[in-house]
């Protein structure tokens, strides 16, 4: 989500303190009394009560009321609207019950520029407001939800005290209405400026200056319905200097519009707040009682969901009173429409366990709507077209105070299908820049995972798009080179239809679920029967990668065509009925045992939860664009596949009147994707399971390290699809046809680098990427903390793993053949494996002191073996052997020479 202004909190009251265990009347007291508790305000000193404000004498100056909406048009809903069409100019009128009252308000960016981070559909903000009167002015109020207590008591009294709301504007009265009891503001002193942020998300996006020239921008389409206001805005902005955009005609200028809606909150409407539990993933909204000090915990935790209610109480399979309504935007192109529909539709299996009938709808937008898809009362699946964005999202417009989603619109850039059609071979512009930015990342790869606080779509959005390409890339490779267009209108269904489902179940309230993937054993991957009834994957909220077969083997589904179990599960925990409902309105304490019921099954394997801020630890058995529940054979199979593709590429390519830079992309892609799961490898060394479950019994734990024969396989996998001499064989043909595009235009700039593949620097860069995280400071720290928790000889060592990397590493000096001349590929590698003991041993970086002597013995033993090497060969080396060893010989005699100062 765009990061200008989060959902900003203000005070507000929430009275709840009733523990589970009460009485029977205190546990069916309604929810009625308790959200009327939720409009409570603090204490507002100093300013006239809204009876008062029509009898004021200061406000006979102001224009007459009938003077200032002569002449207008007016629009009655929510708030009554009068527009001027003629000097443009839009009046809001505040009735008096509507001034220190709750409302929704949710800002979305409808037109943008299709580059650097600024696309059409992205929603900017949503938050709670209230209008508040202060003498002649009205005020643009965020209310603080984030701390509440019981009214009218003490901690009531200090809350108001302690925290603040968010003032965001002040605007004048206009006109009042004594009779109406009413009062008018110019709405143009509100929005017809920066109101949504937009100059400090161009200043961070663009790195350029713009500011919004307010006597070019404008009111577009405004409507007022009953329950909300919808207002398009229009702003051109401009910059003396502006950004180098590729979009827009004359970067100085441009125009964004933003969609305004300004909503009733729902009150009284029959929806009980659900608990969160930490081992289902809902996205929650939290908030801390300051009225309870009778438990260990002061946050009060609400799953962000839809409010569903049964039609036929007590059938265990009913149609819901009011379904959830997806409307596909007029928009989305007409081949896209079913797999849209499907992907959307699937999640209904889930619903049914959880007791509802066709829970969700999918309409189609008519080509003449009356209504736009911005607008809080539609849910809509947009499409939008980009250079540079390749992602999805469905952000929710949410109650903050009780968890309640309200709105949901999930926008699709045309970039994730368009390059995956035949007359494509890439995705991406797989440019130096990038390849470089990919295997020079730590050990968890390039866009591991989204940070949590600030959520990188586009992040995610590349790397399932380079997934996507490498599938459709693998089909045009089958017999014959050539490309079946009914097979890839399939694969492109999957994969949309695949994607769609992973962005619905946001819009259902649901996290990310990076144990999803592991399911399934990698033999039952591609057999239907399993996979069209069970689901390829526990659940659909991970970021899964292609599924491609290995060789031998019969292709499967590439992308699921269910949910799975997980998925299932976590929707009857959000959805289901409570056995309360029966018997009346509730307080969410209520629920707790019905729920824990639910979740009681949390230990099962398939049921395992991960999410964003669990990952960043090294477990194998959760990560991002992985699959199967033995990813190192999955990995191997995978980076099988991928040389098979190169040497297809090396036999069949490029095709006759094909540009050979389609070539050099397509390399490049694949060898990503041979990083990427050389990279999930590499997670087996030190990893460890982590499961959310709460203790059952004495053998269940919350970590467990990953089992040393695993470790010890893994290693061997690295060292020969990574390490060894012959890891990387390309002919001088392949290699020299791997040549750049030479279009030089807007979107696609000419490099002004070598022309010529840099094929060093590329193996270079991924094998020190995975080397380097082998032996950074948190692994090995890991593994000495393992050390601790396992029984003897049942944890791989620090000694084993510096051991075995220099053995596979340094093998022609540390083997026990003749020593021979050692490859350009080989000594780069070895110089950087030196340069880590070196940095190692000099306190360059943070390791394990334990770590630190290691890394000194292993240069003293390799220097010995040099030295007995050098001695023995004599002058049968060519001088590039010769002048390595030498020259690492120096470097180790030096650095253990090195008189370090103290600290």
């Amino acid at each position: 989500m765009i990061p200008w202004l989060t959902t900003l909190s203000v005070c507000t009251v929430f009275l709840y303190n009733i523990l589970l265990g009460s009485n029977y009347l205190a546990l069916t007291q309604g929810v009625n009394f308790y959200l009327q508790q939720l409009n409570t305000l603090p204490i507002i000193e100093n300013l006239s009560s809204a009876e008062n404000i029509f009898k004021e004498s200061k406000f006979n100056d102001l224009q007459r009321f009938s003077e200032v909406i002569r002449e207008t048009d007016k629009l009655e809903g929510l708030f009554t609207i009068y527009r001027s069409l003629e000097d443009d100019r839009i009046y809001l009128e505040i009735a008096s019950e509507q001034l220190n009252k709750n409302y929704l308000g949710t800002v979305t960016l409808d037109s943008g520029i299709g580059e650097s981070g600024i696309y059409s559909g992205l929603a900017l903000q949503d938050f709670l407001f209230y209008f508040r009167r202060v003498n002649n002015r009205i005020h643009f109020v965020i209310r603080n939800v984030n701390f509440r207590a019981t009214s009218e008591t003490p901690e009531h009294k200090a809350l108001t005290r302690s925290f603040s709301d968010s003032v965001l504007y002040s605007v004048p009265i206009v006109s009042v209405s004594s009779q109406r009891k009413s009062l008018l503001i110019n709405l143009n002193d509100l929005l017809i400026q920066d109101f949504a942020g937009l100059t400090p998300l161009l200043k961070s996006s663009l790195f350029a200056d713009y500011e919004l020239a307010e006597n070019k921008s404008y009111f577009g389409e405004v409507n007022s319905f009953p329950e909300n206001i919808e207002i398009n805005s229009i702003y051109n902005f401009s910059a003396n200097q502006g950004a180098n955009l590729i979009t827009v005609p004359d970067s100085r200028a441009l125009t964004l519009k933003v969609h305004y809606s300004f909503s009733q909150l729902p009150e009284n409407n029959g929806y009980i707040p659900r608990l969160a539990d930490e081992r289902v993933g809902y996205f929650i909204t939290a908030y801390q009682d300051l009225s309870n000090y009778n438990t260990t915990e002061s946050f009060v935790r609400y799953i962000n969901r839809w409010h569903l209610e049964p039609s036929v109480n007590d059938a265990p399979l009913s149609p819901p009173k009011k379904p959830i309504v997806f409307w596909i935007e007029n928009a989305v192109p007409l081949e896209y429409r079913d797999a849209i529909r499907e992907g959307v539709l699937m999640w209904n299996k889930a619903f049914e366990k959880a007791g509802f009938l066709n829970a969700i709808q999918v309409r189609q937008m008519p080509e003449n709507a009356d209504w736009h898809p911005a607008d809080v009362r539609y849910n809509t699946i947009r499409w939008f077209n980009s250079i540079d964005a390749f992602f999805a999202k469905a952000p929710t417009r949410v109650n903050p105070l009780t968890g309640e989603i309200l709105d949901a619109d999930i926008i699709v850039d045309a970039n994730m299908v368009r390059s995956l059609q035949p007359e494509y071979r890439s995705l991406i512009a797989a440019n130096s820049n990038q390849i470089n930015q990919l295997l020079s990342s730590n050990h968890q790869g390039f866009c591991k995972v989204p940070n949590p606080k600030t959520s990188d779509d586009r992040c995610y959005g590349i790397e399932s798009s380079l997934q996507a390409a490498i599938g459709a890339t693998a089909i045009s490779m089958m017999p014959n080179s050539a490309l079946d267009d009914e097979k890839m209108q399939e694969y492109v269904h999957q994969y949309l239809r695949s994607l769609i489902a992973h962005e619905v179940g946001h819009a259902l309230g649901l996290r990310h679920n990076f144990h999803g993937s592991t399911m399934l054993a990698p033999a039952e991957l591609n057999n239907p029967e399993i996979t069209h009834s069970k689901g390829l994957v526990s659940s659909v909220m991970d970021y899964l990668p292609v599924n491609l077969a290995p060789q031998g083997t019969a292709q499967g589904d590439y992308f699921p065509a269910t949910i799975g179990p997980y998925d299932e599960w976590a929707i009857m925990y959000g959805y289901k009925p409570s056995n309360f409902e029966s018997i009346g309105e509730i307080i969410p304490e209520a629920e707790k045992p019905f729920l824990e019921q639910i979740v009681g099954s949390s230990k099962q394997p398939e049921l395992a939860y991960a999410t964003d801020e669990d990952i960043w630890d090294i477990n194998p058995n959760a990560n991002v664009w992985d699959m199967s529940n033995d990813v190192l054979v999955y990995s191997q199979w995978q980076m099988d596949n991928a040389r098979l593709m190169w040497q297809k590429l090396d036999k069949h390519y490029p095709v006759k009147g094909e540009s050979y830079s389609q070539l050099r992309t397509v390399f490049d892609k694949i060898l990503i994707y041979y990083f990427r799961n050389a990279n999930l490898i590499a997670d087996y060394i030190g990893g460890q399971s982590f499961r959310r479950n709460y203790a059952l019994d004495v053998n269940n734990w919350a970590f467990v390290p990953t089992d040393l024969a695993k470790q010890r396989e893994a290693l061997a996998s690295l060292n020969e699809y990574i390490f060894a001499e012959d890891a990387f064989n390309f002919s001088p043909q392949l290699l020299n046809q791997l040549a750049p595009s030479r279009w030089n235009h807007w979107g696609n700039p000419v490099p002004i680098s070598r022309l010529d593949y840099p094929i060093h620097d590329r193996i270079y860069r991924l094998q020190s990427t995975i080397l380097r995280s082998l032996l950074e400071g948190d692994r090995l720290h890991r593994l000495l903390d393992i050390e601790l928790k396992t029984l003897l000889g049942e944890a791989l060592t620090i000694p084993e793993l510096f051991d075995t990397l220099q053995n596979s590493i340094w093998t022609e000096v540390l083997g026990k053949e003749e020593l021979k001349s050692i490859s350009s590929i080989r000594r780069s590698l070895q110089r950087e494996h030196l340069e880590i003991l070196l940095e190692m041993v000099l306190r360059k970086t943070d390791v394990p002191e334990d770590g630190r002597t290691l890394a000194w013995y292993e240069l003293k033993q390799l220097q010995k073996a040099i030295s007995a090497k050098l001695k023995k060969s004599g002058e049968q080396l060519d001088i590039y052997t010769t002048a390595h060893l030498e020259e690492i010989s120096d470097r180790i005699t030096k650095t253990l020479n090195a008189s370090l100062l103290s600290r």
